[in-house]
């Protein structure tokens, strides 16, 4: 039986002016593995994934990965190798109607001639829980084998039932060796390419274009081929394109970065982590990734009034001072204005001592409050305001600290079952050595 495919090169008769128009990024799709550039974790020769397409093995699969770096060539590479049909959808505008379209196909297919169908659905994590529920039966069954691609994290993005029947396959982001790879293929190649356009690049405007293109070949191919349209043939019918060229066709560099994606919680975990370790340039590095990509500044300026409490605490009482008026400061005058602001608050809290003292005490004792007995108030600690609450003790034995010299007097004031447990132990740096002193001083080293 003759193989159809979705994937199908547009090169029969009466196709080639539609070719044609393709875009440059349609056009320089690979072929085959040897074509093939970058993810060589998966597609150089021996690799258990290439050889597993190679004999026409496929698992239900799943591509993870950055925008750019190569899912759906890979597709395209497994519809043009397999013996299957091959099925694709766009979760972008696909249905449950498309999905039970493809899959009674599929099951009439494999009772008539046994042929398998291959599932390809791009943009998988577009589809919600329901769309998704509805390949599990037909994966499970082996009506048809699943391959999605998406840009999210699977975990989160892929119900647990459709993920634990795949194997997901990391796709990197692309390396700038390999974008200018790319982009000199496309600028060479005559039958694919720009080779007919005789175009010579300057060094600076190629490694701009590698550099800019932040590891996504589409956007590389997209900016160099209008570069090459905005630029006319010189007298020996070559086209020059400089810098200036390249960085009008660029406009601006597309920043990786999704609100409520990996990237997200990624680069907050940068900034904190750098904060931690006292790095004010990686501190202000990754706060500058976050706000030049349109991160919500207040919701960073929440995260840094966290962590002046979490990781600096009392070793420096004016961290949080500091964080809590960079978020008054940013709702005030807003951006960019409010970025120096939040940037201030980075650099002071980068440098300052740091101590996790505080967060550890009251993790200590939400731990006790949880797993403890919840005694009373004892008796001493408690107001007498009424002459009822007198004469049931309240009050009794209560030592007023300003009645002592230097105001202090020592009593107990957990209760019972808790007696002498100590949650606060100052670490020493900073502001916190005077607290141990004054703590060893006042509790005669049991709370220094």
């Amino acid at each position: 039986m003759e193989k159809m495919s979705l994937f199908d090169e547009p090169e029969q008769p009466g196709d080639k002016q539609l070719a044609d128009n393709m875009p440059l990024a349609a056009r320089m799709r690979p072929s085959s593995f040897d074509e093939f550039v970058g993810q060589e974790h998966l597609v150089a020769p021996g690799q258990v994934f290439r050889k597993c397409i190679e004999a026409d093995r496929l698992p239900s699969m799943v591509f993870w990965g950055p925008p750019g770096s190569g899912k759906t060539t890979l597709a395209h590479i497994i519809a043009s190798i397999t013996r299957a049909q091959f099925a694709s959808l766009s979760a972008v505008s696909a249905g449950v109607a498309d999905l039970r379209k493809v899959v009674e196909a599929a099951g009439k297919r494999l009772k008539q001639s046994g042929q398998r169908t291959i599932l390809f659905v791009d943009e998988i994590h577009r589809f919600n829980k329901a769309q998704q529920d509805a390949v599990l039966p037909f994966v499970e069954s082996g009506t048809v084998t699943f391959i999605g691609a998406t840009t999210e994290n699977p975990s989160f993005e892929v119900i647990a039932p459709l993920l634990s029947r795949s194997r997901v396959f990391r796709l990197n982001q692309l390396t700038d060796d390999d974008i200018r790879l790319i982009v000199e293929r496309a600028i060479s190649d005559r039958e694919k390419g720009l080779g007919d356009l005789g175009i010579n690049m300057s060094e600076e405007a190629l490694s701009h274009l590698v550099t800019a293109s932040n590891g996504d070949a589409r956007v590389a191919l997209n900016a160099l081929e209008m570069a090459s349209s905005a630029v006319p043939p010189g007298d020996d019918g070559s086209r020059s394109i400089d810098l200036s060229t390249v960085e009008q066709a660029l406009q601006q560099r597309a920043l990786l970065y999704d609100k409520s994606g990996d990237q997200h919680y990624d680069l907050i975990s940068a900034l904190h982590k750098s904060l931690r370790g006292s790095d004010p340039d990686a501190s202000l590095y990754w706060l500058g990734r976050m706000l030049e990509a349109g991160e919500d500044p207040l919701y960073i300026a929440r995260r840094l009034v966290r962590f002046a409490s979490e990781d600096v605490g009392v070793a420096d009482p004016q961290a949080l001072v500091i964080a809590v008026s960079a978020q008054q400061a940013v709702h005030f005058i807003g951006l960019p204005e409010g970025n120096l602001a939040l940037a201030q608050a980075v650099v002071y809290l980068s440098t300052a001592p740091k101590s996790n003292s505080l967060y550890r005490a009251y993790s200590s004792v939400k731990r006790d409050i949880e797993q403890t007995r919840n005694d009373p108030v004892p008796l001493h600690l408690r107001n007498p305001v009424t002459d009822l609450m007198r004469r049931e003790g309240y009050g009794k034995g209560y030592e007023y600290a300003h009645d002592h010299p230097g105001h202090f007097v020592r009593q107990e004031n957990l209760p019972p079952s808790l007696k002498g447990k100590r949650y606060y132990r100052p670490s020493g740096q900073g502001y916190e050595r005077q607290i141990a002193d004054r703590l060893k001083e006042w509790w005669k080293g049991e709370k220094g």
